[in-house]
């Protein structure tokens, strides 16, 4: 089980080294590294492919909804980039939705970045803010959802195992979220017992 961060940002640098070695240079700081501080990371087709394949390796790791729910999240976490425009937010949310899409389809990553290479030649993904096309799905959380908490992984039999803390930014197993839930950090939550488990409960 992949933690949430560790994911996005292997998945950050997997599509920024595609893009570096197969269709321009980007641009790296000092020590070598990604620099997305610098110009060409933002609204832009390589923009447009981050957010596509995250939500995608998010997909194919979580599931649809789990995606779907962290990409709407993303900005709340995040201070770069140029998410406070509102079409930027649309083309973000665009893509994210493609992401999943093909998250969907693809058998492993690099599947994944073929299917994506060519959603991009097909004009299926926004590369501009100003593109006219509206995503007609959910929108961005406006503020931190106060102690909510979901589930990001499950066995094979359907039992939760890992937890995304949304407000505290933090990922935990099942026995970790049980834990807090005990101690009072989650009022909102109790826990009970299934086949001799002790599992969390909203």
């Amino acid at each position: 089980m992949t933690n949430i961060f560790e994911l996005k940002n292997t998945a950050k640098i997997e599509i920024y080294n595609y893009i570096d070695q197969n269709i321009r240079f980007l641009p790296r700081d000092k020590n070598g590294n990604f620099d997305e501080f610098q110009d060409g990371f933002v609204d832009n087709d390589v923009d447009a492919l981050r957010h596509a394949y995250v939500s995608g390796a998010y997909t194919m790791e979580y599931g649809n909804e789990v995606a779907e729910t962290l990409g709407r999240l993303n900005e709340l976490f995040n201070l770069n980039y140029s998410s406070n425009n509102s079409n930027s937010q649309n083309m973000d949310l665009w893509n994210n939705s493609i992401g999943r899409k093909y998250g969907r389809k693809a058998k492993d990553k690099s599947e994944l970045i073929i299917l994506l290479m060519k959603a991009l030649k097909k004009d299926e993904l926004l590369t501009s803010p100003d593109d006219k096309r509206k995503f007609k799905g959910k929108r961005f959380f406006k503020k931190k959802p106060k102690s909510l908490v979901i589930k990001v992984s499950e066995t094979k039999s359907g039992a939760n195992i890992m937890f995304f803390d949304v407000s505290e930014n933090v990922v935990m197993t099942r026995e970790e979220f049980v834990s807090q839930i005990k101690d009072g950090k989650y009022p909102n939550y109790s826990t009970r017992i299934v086949k001799g488990r002790e599992i969390p409960a909203s």
